[in-house]
């Protein structure tokens, strides 16, 4: 046996046999009548309407046999199918397609067959309708052409079927969309009386079915309409641009009892097959929900809209003081109310106190307008808690009443009082703290604990503006106050740099004889000293350091308070600047017996820093580990890589810090306990330390116990390699090296007779340089005049003229162009420094002097004079 082959278009085939709803249906009389017709025709005992499904073949119509299925492999028909052609098996028995088919060896021994494909939907075969015998015959072409009429016979009786079964369906459908639609639908022949209503349309307008039927649907239109209706049918049919029919639009439509319902008509024509208008379709929506809908939303967007502007713009309220009428003003607008006023709640030593911000003009007279201006003023509070608005701001009450005159906190109104219908008055509370409240009267919408809850978003804005309008004041006065504490702390601050500025100056003039001096002694080589006259000038000179040294740390804490100490950031390499504070404190150490020890740094360690105060950083830690030390101790110094920056380690072997008072160390000023002992210091060194090291970007730390040791640490970041090629190296000292081709002058103009010779001595020993002093600016000019010297050092603070008066004299006048002028002077101060050079002058030393870095400076501007002279 072989199944026949599947069609290449299955899949649509069997889509259009699903399409015909017929299978599984029962029997029908139509269907049954065309095979006994075939029967009885062709002289066969089976005649079948087959419809070949997935895997069966079903029997529309069955004479012959009972069954009213086979499956789909042994059918006939399928083969009929899978050509899509009339198929014809005179004899199974020579059809090697059929001869041992279950049908052909089994009942009903089928050894004829003859089917026609179906085709109601065109050219797709859904089944045949096939002829079976029990004896092998022919069968004629004229046979087959009287097949092929019965097979459309049974194509048109499937394709009425649909139909039939399409017609049904949309009956129920329209019958469902008319009766049971959840809108109003009226049918209205072409006079324009109505023929048909469903039972919306009934509930909606309140009539019964009987009281519309017939009736002219004008009875369901408003008065003023009513008669124009019958104009837009007759205008419609007669050709007419339609102004309605066709056309959606919003209108009223009148209920029975009177009254007007919004809805939305939609009237739609009804036409016959031959275009005709047999009939007209109403269709109203119900639009009572969406209108109430729409005015609540509308009411609410007003309220938004209210809230919204308060809360975004509240800074430009109040910046404007226009705060309390926006709120005032929206409340009438939001209630529809004729009177509104607003004002916050202020406590007092018997009872709250009302201070009303705004409220609208209830003034009948000039008595009243006074009253109301003092109101809005601010000038007058209201106090009486037995009133309208009394209960609210003094006891929080929520106050309503549709009846104001009837009501026993009514209170009399004076002569010619605006009339008052209602009232509600509302308190506004921030948590459980009264703030304020409002008030309307005369409001055309009932006051009920609906429009109160309507309003609580309002109400709860209010508190926070009112909030935000107390906090303002307050960050407004707080802002005052802090301007003046600015004011006074600049004032303190200036009062601070002009005392620090003054202190180092009276200090620094004597520390310049003192350390000048011994440093003078110290050198001497025309009258030397001996050595215990040596010790014991280094010990003048130790002591003149050591002060001028505290005097140093006081000023620089001062300057990195102020944000005045300016740095020098640049790539450097650590190793230089650990080299140079080792060799400064390498005596020190040898004097205190301490052995130094420096691992090896694990790389060439470049670093962004400040090399002066780099420096000092390490010379301070340095110089802690050597005094807080034991006897014969050790201080190690280790530097770590890591991928960002450089970490310095300085460890002592002292007697440790306990972890508890690690954060007291880099406090000014505060050196736990050591004040008390013999070990000298002023406690500002770590916070300089911290600060010098956080403002180039690193930190600083500890690790201690006590009794082993501490280590202080600090780190800074890595430099870029490429930019360290000519990282500084800053040591040594410098010394005279000035051309003695020709003598020199310097003119040094300075009051102070100790300073005077001071100068005398330093450069007594060195005849290339002819030192003339003056004692004021005055002097020194003339002097200038006379003979020009190459080289002036002046000090600043001079009798009479001062040294920035001076330089400006020398800057002006030709005659002394050429000469170099340096600034001697006490005065320290970075800002001093800074001012110094931005001044003109071409350099600026301090006192106490610095012999070699006056040396170094006057080789320098020598050296150029050289180079400039002819």
């Amino acid at each position: 046996m072989q199944a026949a082959d599947t069609p290449h278009n299955e899949a649509q085939r069997l889509a259009a046999l699903q399409a015909l709803n017929v299978l599984d249906t029962p029997l029908e009389a139509a269907f049954d009548g065309i095979t006994q017709l075939a029967r009885e025709i062709f002289d066969v005992p089976i005649a079948l309407v087959s419809l070949v499904d997935k895997d069966r073949q079903w029997f529309k119509s069955r004479q012959g046999i009972d069954a009213c299925e086979t499956e789909r492999r042994v059918s006939f028909c399928a083969h009929a199918i899978a050509h899509n052609a009339p198929l014809v098996v005179e004899d199974t028995y020579n059809d090697l397609r059929f001869d041992d088919n279950d049908l052909v060896s089994d009942a009903p021994f089928i050894r004829f067959y003859a089917g026609h494909p179906l085709r109601p939907n065109g050219s797709l075969p859904v089944g045949t309708l096939c002829l079976i015998d029990r004896k092998p015959r022919s069968f004629s072409a004229r046979e087959q052409k009287i097949l092929q009429g019965l097979a459309q016979q049974v194509e048109e009786l499937l394709r009425q079927r649909t139909m039939r079964d399409a017609l049904t369906s949309t009956a129920r459908r329209f019958e469902a969309l008319f009766t049971k639609s959840a809108t109003g639908k009226v049918r209205i022949d072409r006079a324009g009386n109505i023929i048909a209503v469903n039972p919306f349309a009934l509930r909606l307008l309140g009539y019964s079915e009987d009281e519309l039927i017939g009736k002219n649907v004008a009875i369901l239109t408003p008065p003023d309409i009513a008669a124009l209706h019958n104009d837009f049918i007759a205008r419609y049919l007669a050709g007419g641009e339609p102004k309605v029919i066709g056309r959606g639009r919003e209108v009223n439509a009148q209920h029975k009892d009177g009254r007007y319902i919004p809805v939305h008509l939609a009237i739609n024509a009804i036409t016959n097959d031959q275009e005709e208008v047999v009939e007209f379709l109403g269709i109203l929506t119900d639009l009572s929900d969406m209108h109430a809908a729409n005015q609540r939303i509308n009411k609410e967007q007003g309220l938004l809209k209210v809230l919204h502007h308060g809360i975004t713009d509240y800074q430009a309220l109040m910046s404007g003081e226009r705060l309390w009428t926006f709120l005032m003003e929206a409340l009438r607008e939001l209630t529809n109310s004729d009177y509104a006023l607003i004002g916050e709640v202020l406590p007092t030593d018997k009872t709250n106190a009302l201070k009303i911000h705004a409220i609208t003009d209830l003034s009948w007279n000039d008595e009243s307008r006074q009253l109301m201006e003092r109101l809005r003023s601010g000038d007058m509070m209201l106090t009486n808690p037995n009133s309208l608005l009394g209960r609210v701001f003094a006891f929080g009450e929520v106050v309503m009443t549709n009846d104001v005159y009837t009501h026993t906190l009514r209170g009399g109104f004076p002569l010619g009082h605006p009339t008052l219908s209602n009232y509600l008055g509302v308190p506004i509370f921030s948590g459980e703290k009264l703030i304020g409240m409002y008030a309307i009267a005369n409001s055309k919408q009932p006051l009920n604990q609906g429009l109160l809850d309507w309003l609580q978003p309002f109400t709860d804005t209010c508190a926070l503006l009112i909030n935000l309008y107390s906090q303002m004041a307050e960050r407004e006065q707080v802002m005052h106050d802090l301007a003046a504490a600015r004011d006074q702390a600049e004032k303190a601050n200036r009062s601070k740099s002009e005392f620090l500025s003054s202190m180092s100056h009276e200090l620094r003039t004597p520390l310049n004889a003192i350390i000048g001096f011994s440093q003078l002694l110290g050198k001497a080589r025309r009258d030397p000293l001996s050595s215990k006259q040596q010790r014991q000038i280094n010990q003048i000179e130790k002591s003149g350091q050591h002060l001028l040294s505290l005097i140093n740390e006081v000023l620089d804490l001062a300057r990195i308070e102020a944000g005045q100490m300016a740095l020098s950031i640049e790539p450097m390499l650590i190793e230089n600047v650990i080299d140079d504070a080792c060799s400064t404190l390498e005596a020190t150490m040898e004097a205190a017996n301490i052995t130094l020890i420096r691992t090896p740094l694990p790389a060439t360690c470049r670093v962004i820093a400040d090399y002066t105060r780099a420096k000092q950083v390490l010379l301070n830690l340095l110089s802690n580990a050597i005094k807080y030390n034991c006897k014969a101790g050790k201080i190690t110094i280790t530097v770590e890589q890591s991928s960002d920056s450089i970490r310095i380690n300085i460890t002592d072997t002292g007697f440790g810090i306990p972890p508890h008072r690690h954060h007291e160390l880099f406090e000014p000023f505060n050196r736990l306990d050591a004040e008390y002992g013999a070990i000298e210091g002023t406690g500002i060194g770590l916070a300089i330390t911290r600060q010098l090291i956080e403002r180039m970007n690193g930190q600083v730390g500890v690790e201690s116990e006590l009794g082993s040791g501490a280590t202080f640490w600090f780190t800074l970041p890595i430099a870029d390699p490429s930019a360290c090629n000519n990282a500084r190296h800053m040591s040594g000292d410098t010394s005279f090296a000035i051309n003695n081709q020709r003598a020199y002058t310097l003119l040094y103009i300075e009051d102070n007779p100790t300073n005077q010779r001071l100068m005398e001595d330093v450069l007594e020993e060195f005849e290339e340089l002819q030192l003339v002093i003056a004692s004021s600016a005055e002097i020194g000019l003339e002097l200038m005049r006379q003979s020009p010297p190459d080289v002036v050092l002046m000090d600043i603070h001079l009798p009479g003229m001062n040294g920035f008066q001076a330089l400006d004299i020398i800057q002006k006048d030709k005659q002394f162009r050429g000469i170099y002028i340096i600034a001697l002077s006490a005065n320290a101060m970075e800002r001093d420094i800074k001012n110094g050079l931005a001044a003109g002058f071409d350099a600026y030393l301090t006192k106490p002097l610095d012999i070699n870095r006056l040396a170094s400076t006057l080789n320098k501007f020598i050296d150029l004079t050289l180079e400039e002279a002819p």
